[in-house]
């Protein structure tokens, strides 16, 4: 066995890097569970230390108490981080997958969509609204979504209102999947966005606001909604979720947004 007090200050070392590394990623992710997995286990920490120093030397002698020294030790060096590291995982593999698109740009510069495309698009969710038919249409704004694009099916056609309603027409391959726009063109259909994990919105809430407040909180784009049970009709940007059913409120949000 290692001398004690090195050992203990080694792991006190190793648990306050990785609480500040841990600091360091809870920025970025939005899933408050895993920050109370960090406090359990610093609290863990905390009692481990107390029982192996002042609890078990005052143990009788009758009991293994070397053994039981090896169980709190080794329980802090192996099992409790490896536990953490786990349960920390899927908050680093998302951020993985969806890429640090904050930091990334378009090489070739913002594409600005026309009046004209925006009125196409606003037609379109009005209608899909009415009928009550679920869409997603995401805008790429100074963030690339060619992460997305590339795993869809490829449209790259000019927006019309016509090609949207035919895109979200209900058993087709790209129902379900989100439509993304650039400047005045589709770039794609039947992409599909990470879910947020933001508990402060309604558990009961859908696939479709998931994956729009998703990519919303991992670029600068905004994402149109239509429900499929209700008809209503929201927006996802800058990781909030807005609900209107207004036509001038929806153009509005598109001018202040999208340029």
């Amino acid at each position: 066995m290692w001398q004690t007090h090195p050992i203990w200050l080694i792991i006190v070392v190793s648990y306050l890097i990785l609480v500040l590394v841990y600091s360091f990623l809870r920025t970025m992710f939005t899933n408050r569970k895993t920050f109370s997995v960090v406090l359990a286990a610093i609290l863990f920490l905390a009692i481990s230390i107390f029982v192996y120093m002042v609890v078990v030397p005052n143990l009788p002698e009758a009991l293994p108490i070397e053994m039981i020294k090896d169980v709190i030790f080794y329980l802090n060096v192996i099992v409790l981080p490896l536990g953490v590291v786990v349960i920390i995982a899927p908050d680093i593999r998302a951020k993985y997958d969806t890429g640090w698109t904050q930091e990334t740009t378009k090489v070739s510069g913002i594409r600005v969509s026309s009046e004209q495309t925006k009125e196409y698009i606003i037609d379109a969710v009005m209608e899909l609204s009415n009928r009550k038919i679920g869409a997603i249409i995401t805008m790429e704004n100074h963030n690339t979504l060619d992460r997305y694009a590339e795993k869809a099916i490829q449209i790259n056609g000019r927006v019309t209102k016509e090609l949207l309603l035919n895109i979200f027409t209900p058993l087709t391959p790209m129902h379900d999947g989100a439509v993304i726009i650039r400047g005045d063109e589709i770039v794609c259909a039947g992409a599909y966005f990470t879910l947020s994990t933001n508990d402060a919105f309604d558990k009961t809430m859908g696939s479709r606001h998931r994956a729009a407040l998703g990519v919303s909180e991992n670029s600068d784009s905004l994402t149109i909604i239509v429900s499929e049970e209700t008809g209503d009709i929201s927006i996802a940007v800058s990781s909030m979720l807005i609900k209107l059913n207004s036509r001038e409120k929806l153009f509005e949000y598109l001018n202040l947004y999208i340029k």
